[in-house]
C-alpha cells in the first residue's frame, strides 16, 4: 500500500470578510472562519481598514496597521478570540 503524507501549511494566502465573519484561506487549501465578534477592532473597524491588510510573522500572521490589530493562524485555528472580546 502507498500511502503519502499529507502536508499542512498554516501560511496565509488570503484574508477575507462577510458582515458577521474573517475567513482566511491557507496555503494548504484550508479555509478558517471566525465571529468577527471574537476581534473587537476589525469589527468596529470600516470595510475600507479591514481590507487594508498584510502578511506578517513568517506567513503565519495577518497585521493591519490602521486599526493595530494582529492575527496568527494559529490561534484561529485554536479557535482563541481576541481577549478584548471578553470585556464587558
Amino acid at each position: 500500500m502507498n500511502t503519502s503524507a499529507i502536508q499542512t501549511d498554516e501560511r496565509v494566502k488570503n484574508v477575507y470578510f462577510t458582515d458577521d465573519a474573517i475567513s482566511v484561506d491557507l496555503m494548504d487549501g484550508r479555509t478558517i472562519t471566525v465571529p468577527l465578534a471574537w476581534y473587537p477592532r476589525l469589527l468596529n473597524a470600516t470595510p475600507e481598514h479591514r481590507q487594508h491588510w498584510q502578511i506578517c510573522g513568517g506567513g503565519y500572521g495577518i497585521h493591519w496597521e490602521g486599526i493595530d490589530e494582529d492575527l496568527s493562524t494559529e490561534g484561529m485555528l485554536r479557535g482563541s478570540p481576541s481577549p478584548e472580546s471578553r470585556r464587558p
